[in-house]
């Protein structure tokens, strides 16, 4: 992303009173205008999110970044797919659990996850395989109950997601003969009520280019957002020239409330079970 659409993320979040700024990658940490960022959208009182994969603090150059996160009372969620090595190692990486383990304990340091703090520090868990992932609150327990007597970590809420049958995971289910099961399992546990509540009708997804989604899964899909006040402009033009994206910048002029949100099989993923987003079940 580059500098003149960070300051237009700014500009949007002063004009339309955003509340929330949610930072995503890859690791957004190791963006050379993260912290600015951060800065600006803290200045106008916006509360920020940090997605952070944790060992990025053992990374060279961001030694003071937890300190930095914290000074500027930045929200972090982290992922972390189980309280076992094992498990963990497997999954990421030789080495990411201890990692990870240091990271939490670093930013427990500093207030993090602990009672009256306002330092919020919430984990993330994905299931490993095409199943639902488990009940959040009983999980969490398990989660809390293992950091702290095994490590002394304490953090204040767990995120239970479910997989999203796209792009890695998508594919690794087509190559063991499993998306269409898997799809189906999605669609048996579908509950209505969860649509009141999904991400998407609260959230826009930017990318790094300034384009806009109705969520983050659109966007690996390629999926453009829909502005209704653009509608008329967002039919394809004649001799076959480019779709119209709507952008940022549109959002200066444009109120994206109301606009219908596109969907497509994959969001399924969101309103099985007890539904999924980015803060977790929508049932608890």
């Amino acid at each position: 992303m580059d500098e003149a659409t960070m300051a237009l993320i700014v500009e949007v979040l002063r004009a339309r009173g955003i509340a929330t700024l949610d930072l995503t990658g890859g690791a957004p940490e190791l963006h050379p205008g993260f912290r600015v960022l951060v800065q600006q959208a803290r200045a106008l009182g916006v509360r920020v999110i940090d997605r952070c994969n944790l060992t990025i603090v053992h990374e060279p150059g961001q030694q003071g970044l937890a300190a930095f996160l914290a000074d500027n009372e930045v929200e972090i969620v982290a992922s972390l797919p189980c309280y076992s090595i094992a498990n963990v190692d497997r999954q990421r990486g030789q080495g990411v659990f201890d990692k990870s383990i240091s990271a939490l304990q670093q930013l427990n340091a500093l207030g993090y996850g602990q009672p009256g703090s306002g330092r919020v520090l919430n984990l993330v868990y994905n299931p490993q395989g095409a199943v639902l992932p488990p009940d959040q609150q009983g999980l969490e327990a398990d989660y809390k109950r293992v950091l702290e007597a095994e490590f002394g970590i304490v953090f204040n809420t767990l995120f239970a997601l479910a997989n999203m049958p796209i792009q890695r995971f998508g594919s690794t289910l087509i190559s063991k003969g499993k998306f269409n099961s898997y799809l189906q399992l999605l669609k048996d546990n579908h509950r209505e009520q969860n649509l009141s509540n999904v991400m998407c009708r609260t959230l826009i997804s930017v990318d790094w280019q300034g384009r806009l989604y109705d969520c983050d899964f659109n966007q690996l899909l390629d999926l453009p957002a829909t502005l209704s006040s653009l509608a008329g402009q967002q039919a394809v033009p004649r001799y076959g020239a480019p779709l119209q994206r709507p952008h940022l910048r549109d959002l200066l002029q444009h109120d994206p409330r109301g606009s219908a949100i596109r969907v497509a099989a994959h969001c399924y993923g969101c309103t099985a079970g007890k539904g999924s987003s980015c803060g977790g079940a929508l049932e608890h």
